[in-house]
């Protein structure tokens, strides 16, 4: 029964990485649209999410089942709990990644207001935090976890830039202001996204050792 229930969680954690390994995929299809005027990737973004949805439906029922089925206590129990809390987080970064895609596509219909340095360094930095992210929840490393929730605070320092810029490009001139306000929106989104990892990483050290501080 034992062994039963440890190739079970083994394959719940890996459809967990998977699903955030998917989210990962999203996220450079999504600054080809952003960044290069890649419009025609859009659909691209939404099939993974489409695929990332379908993941969440799969590994809640199979928690649900390990639960009922085996009962698990302790340390596994805290692994089943932090894969389905982390399950909306995972899903809802896939939602915002589609819409950096979408807002993309949207602004590829017209010349760009200025080069998007700062939004391209803030999908950098969440590809590298998801990277890490999933390094630490396959090793059960809470040190590499906690890297990931430093490593968010860039992800907001980059966004709160990016508001201040912007904010200056609508005041020198309204006709910035609709295309501004759609930037705003990715960058939001962008730093929406690094909030969900931070919620998953700061989990990981309840799991590893049952400590919630």
């Amino acid at each position: 029964m034992r062994e039963t229930l440890e190739t079970d969680l083994r394959a719940v954690l890996n459809g967990a990485l998977n699903m955030l390994g998917t989210v990962e995929q999203m996220l450079p299809v999504a600054a080809d649209v952003l960044l290069r005027e890649q419009a025609g990737r859009l659909e691209e973004v939404r099939a993974l999410d489409r695929e990332v949805d379908a993941q969440e439906a799969a590994l809640e029922a199979e928690c649900l089942r390990i639960i009922a089925l085996h009962q698990p206590v302790a340390r596994d129990l805290r692994l089943v709990a932090l894969i389905l809390k982390s399950l909306s987080d995972i899903e809802r970064m896939g939602d915002y990644a589609v819409h950096v895609a979408e807002d993309g596509a949207e602004l590829a219909q017209a010349p760009a207001l200025k080069k998007y340095v700062n939004l391209g360094r803030m999908l950098e930095r969440l590809g590298e935090m998801s990277r890490n992210l999933r390094t630490a929840l396959a090793d059960r490393d809470v040190t590499r976890a906690e890297q990931t929730t430093v490593m968010d605070d860039e992800v907001d320092e980059l966004y709160e830039q990016i508001q201040r810029e912007l904010v200056t490009y609508m005041l020198e001139d309204p006709r910035n202001i609709s295309k501004a306000l759609t930037l705003m929106r990715v960058g939001r989104s962008l730093e929406r996204i690094g909030d969900h990892m931070e919620n998953v990483s700061e989990r990981v050290r309840y799991w590893v050792t049952g400590a919630r501080d």
